[in-house]
């Protein structure tokens, strides 16, 4: 009996997905792969092979599932099918809060009260056929498709084999998907598969407010966490000129790279956008007259090509001339000021370190074992400290530690770190691309513009590496929770280097109260169009494998 062939039969599926609430790091999110597991174990394949059908543990108490449709012994190709099951919470539905995880019920409430909506959700309500809730775009939509995708390998569909992987944590650290590499190594070894490409189906994102093009993407873009350690000069706000404010330090940091499109990275015609700020603060435990000496702030930085070591090149440089402007700025008004209250006005220079120099610093100076016991101490206690704070602490200390050193600001790298990824110039992407452009205007007249890479950032970031393990000594040497509590797997990730691409559903407003996704888009024409994707990539044969 058919379980996801029909627009309602999916539509039924999703709808049963969304109503988990698998908020990443929720209880929810550790049992929803019992349930994509008790739906694929209905399907006779997996009852005759329930061996290919598996929950793995992420190590932190979460899973993530993998299961295998193999045609017969003799087919090694295998396209792997990537989705994720967490979502994030649904705080900002205000008054519908309720309701998030209600898709159907939602959707009627907004349907006939879309007079409390956003002009262009109106527009659309009107103009299209809609599914509200959180989830529903991204991406259970995608898990859902893959489920179908599943049902047909089973039927024999398709002349190769079909592995599907969902995974938890996508929104926040993509521990499912770091879990799950070294898991297709084992599976492929085990089962004597090759991996042609892993297939992700997060949805299409706008490019611009009202963007209604539709996008096929080979590869994901990269995101790194950048971070800034002001260590200043204690003082009385009396007497402000004999120290040096850390919260001025990291506000003029914040300044120089807050949407400086000299950071941006570009490919072609592709740009990422801009860096923008995503913590600052003061590091002062309690209120006192005493300036706050010690402060930090941590910007967005997306990349598409740039190897780690240009990446540091540039963040020193910026920081280095913001380290000139304070000290320039700080001569010239302690300069103003004596004219008015006479005294010697103080040298000072900031200096600007890398984590990693830093390190070497407090290790020649005060040995190894004290360095390492500041790290241990803090990442024994660091009890609900996320890997953002935690990583501040470890390079605060050390800081603290190497105070003569002041004033100074200390570049490192927080987690989560996505590698970018792109397969546009990959023989069999290419000829997979072209199939789906021309199939999908003769047979939908949907016309697709390819993208180099997903701006929304997925796990596809860890199906390979663009640059060897060596060119990421950058980045792993100033990440102070490197190897402490936060890896990805870069040796197995250079070993699996599968090429990528995405092909998903249309939806809009992802991580907002009106995700919305294109239901007629998803479960007729995207459902018909998979299909011809992934038998693309499993029968064309390439001269070079090479990406």
């Amino acid at each position: 009996m058919a379980k996801w062939k029909t627009k309602e039969q999916l539509t039924n599926l999703l709808c049963s997905f969304v109503q988990i609430p698998s908020v990443t790091d929720s209880e929810a999110e550790v049992y929803f792969p019992d349930f994509v597991i008790g739906e694929l174990s209905d399907l006779e394949y997996f009852q005759q092979n329930p061996e290919h059908l598996q929950k793995h543990p992420t190590d932190d108490g979460r899973f993530f599932v993998t299961g295998l449709v193999q045609k017969n012994q003799n087919k090694k190709k295998t396209v792997v099918l990537v989705s994720h099951f967490d979502v994030v919470d649904v705080e900002d539905y205000g008054r519908w809060k309720e309701d998030a995880f209600h898709p159907k019920k939602l959707t009627e409430i907004f349907y006939s009260q879309k007079q409390y909506l956003p002009k262009q959700v109106q527009h659309d309500i009107e103009t299209g056929n809609w599914l509200f809730g959180r989830g529903t775009m991204d991406m259970k939509c995608g898990l859902s498709l893959h489920m179908a995708m599943m049902e047909q390998a089973c039927e024999g569909v398709f002349d190769g084999n079909i592995l599907l992987l969902t995974v938890p944590d996508e929104e926040v650290n993509s521990m499912g998907m770091r879990a799950a590499v070294p898991v297709l190594l084992e599976l492929a070894k085990q089962y004597d598969l090759e991996y042609t490409a892993v297939l992700n189906g997060e949805p299409m994102f706008m490019r611009y407010p009202g963007d209604q093009k539709k996008y096929i993407y080979t590869g994901s873009i990269g995101k790194i966490l950048p971070g800034f350690l002001c260590y200043g000069k204690e003082t009385h706000v009396g007497e402000p000129f004999a120290g040096l404010n850390a919260n001025y330090m990291a506000s003029l940091l914040t300044d120089e790279f807050e949407l400086n499109i000299e950071l941006c990275d570009k490919v072609e015609e592709e740009i990422t956008p801009p860096p923008t700020n995503l913590i600052q603060y003061g590091i002062k435990e309690e209120y006192s007259v005493q300036i706050p000496h010690r402060a930090v702030t941590l910007c967005n930085l997306f990349i598409l090509d740039k190897k780690m070591d240009e990446v540091v090149s540039l963040l020193k440089e910026k920081a280095t001339k913001v380290a000139a402007s304070i000290t320039e700025s700080y001569r010239k008004q302690a300069c103003a000021f004596s004219k008015y209250m006479p005294f010697d006005v103080p040298k000072l220079k900031v200096t600007v370190f890398t984590y990693e120099e830093l390190t070497d610093y407090a290790i020649k100076n005060y040995g190894e074992e004290k360095v390492n016991n500041i790290q241990f101490s803090i990442l024994h206690n660091r009890g609900n400290k996320d890997d953002r704070e935690a990583t501040i602490e470890i390079a605060d200390k050390l800081t603290i530690l190497c105070k003569e050193l002041a004033p100074m600001i200390v570049i490192f790298f927080a987690p989560p770190y996505y590698p970018a990824i792109s397969s546009y110039q990959h023989p069999l992407i290419k000829k997979a691309v072209a199939k789906i452009e021309k199939y999908a205007l003769e047979s939908h007249a949907v016309s697709f513009e390819k993208i180099n890479y997903f701006a929304g950032i997925s796990d596809l970031s860890y199906a390979g590496l663009q640059y060897p393990v060596e060119s990421m000594k950058s980045l792993t040497a100033n990440m102070p929770l490197w190897d402490k509590g936060y890896s990805i797997p870069l040796k197995e990730m250079e070993l699996l280097d599968v090429p990528v691409l995405n092909m998903g559903p249309v939806g809009f407003d992802a991580h907002q109260w009106t995700e919305r996704l294109d239901i007629d888009y998803a479960f007729i024409t995207l459902l018909d169009m998979l299909p011809v994707c992934i038998h693309t990539l499993l029968t064309t044969e390439i001269a070079s494998t090479s990406k």
